[in-house]
């Protein structure tokens, strides 16, 4: 049987967590900059703990009232300052409940400027390289971020499962109407087609090669519980099992 890894961005006040968290592979648990402080942090540690979960930091540019999904005018040492507070925030209260993290995966705008810019870029793996050189980095495809980090840091190349894609590779925007991919058949075979034939259709009907190891599903989409359910009902049928699935 082969194994699906799929990660979630939890933690952020959200109300599906407690019912995704039995599903999935990882967790990347928002960690103060976007959303997210250490009551939220706890709770959602714990969560992982109770059902077998990677548990991973969700760092942002520090701005909860853009939920981080834009750009903000702050120095570079002034971003890695608040990248690093924020996952060794995490980092402690995991240790706490006896588990250590097991990656980073910047979030919103932080993630898709690191995908083109090394200033950005940099900055995050100059953050990274403050702690454990095993916590592992997850990476968009193709990407510049990836490409610094080689040799330095492990990176998990990852693709999401409900997000269209355009032909360099960038997510489509989401200020267009067909950014997200809400309905759950269509999650399926867009994800299906990643992980079984290492291709991504993108937006305009193009094929793209995808070599990612780790898939997120977004916990804010509505539909998410069910997306979940029926993508375990498909998989089952494909003969595929989502890693620490019990």
């Amino acid at each position: 049987m082969k194994k699906i890894h799929i990660n979630c961005d939890l933690g952020e006040g959200g109300d599906f967590d407690a019912d995704l968290m039995p599903h999935i592979s990882a967790c990347n648990i928002a960690c103060g900059g976007h959303a997210g402080n250490l009551d939220t942090m706890q709770q959602t540690i714990k969560l992982a703990v109770e059902n077998n979960v990677e548990i991973g930091a969700h760092p942002s540019y520090p701005d909860k009232e853009n939920f981080g999904r834009k750009p903000i005018n702050i120095s570079a040492e002034e971003l890695q300052r608040s990248i690093v507070a924020q996952i060794l925030s995490l980092k402690q209260l995991a240790e706490a409940e006896g588990v250590k993290l097991t990656h980073v995966k910047p979030h919103g705008a932080l993630y898709n400027e690191a995908a083109k810019e090394e200033k950005t870029a940099q900055i995050i793996i100059d953050s990274l390289l403050e702690f454990d050189q095993n916590l592992a980095l997850f990476c968009p495809l193709n990407s510049v971020i990836a490409k610094l980090a080689k040799w330095k840091i492990p990176i998990v190349f990852e693709a999401f499962a409900d997000r269209n894609y355009n032909p360099d590779y960038s997510l489509v925007s989401r200020s267009k109407p067909n950014a997200l991919i809400s309905e759950k058949e269509a999650v399926f075979e867009h994800l299906f087609s990643m992980f079984s034939e290492g291709k991504i259709t993108c937006e305009n009907g193009a094929k793209i090669s995808c070599n990612a190891t780790t898939f997120c599903l977004h916990s804010d989409t509505p539909n998410s519980v069910e997306i979940i359910n029926f993508l375990q009902k498909k998989f089952t049928e494909h003969n595929i099992k989502i890693k620490n699935e019990r």
